[in-house]
């Protein structure tokens, strides 16, 4: 999937245009993704689906939790840091 700044699309949309024609360009803000330029054609192919835009843009085989399943894993998490630290593995301190 092409990806291109703010700035670059502010220099030639054209460009962008074009480049939106292959497939969703993703335009990035700051340097994170910020928007997604598509074809019409390709946006009502999406919203006709039945899928999210999320589901629709994530490449192939990228886990997609559930909102059940995130607040399980969050609470693992949260049980584990109250463990007490003998039984944490040690961080990193090469930061």
């Amino acid at each position: 999937m092409k990806q291109i700044s703010a700035r670059e699309l502010n220099q030639d949309v054209s460009a962008a245009k074009r480049a939106a024609d292959e497939g969703p360009v993703i335009i990035t803000d700051r340097g994170k993704p910020a928007y997604v330029l598509m074809t019409h054609a390709d946006y009502r192919r999406l919203a006709g689906r039945g899928k999210s835009a999320l589901e629709a843009l994530r490449p192939p085989g990228t886990l997609l939790l559930s909102d059940e399943e995130v607040e399980d894993f969050d609470r693992f998490i949260e049980e584990m840091r109250r463990q007490p630290s003998s039984l944490r593995v040690p961080e990193d301190d090469d930061e």
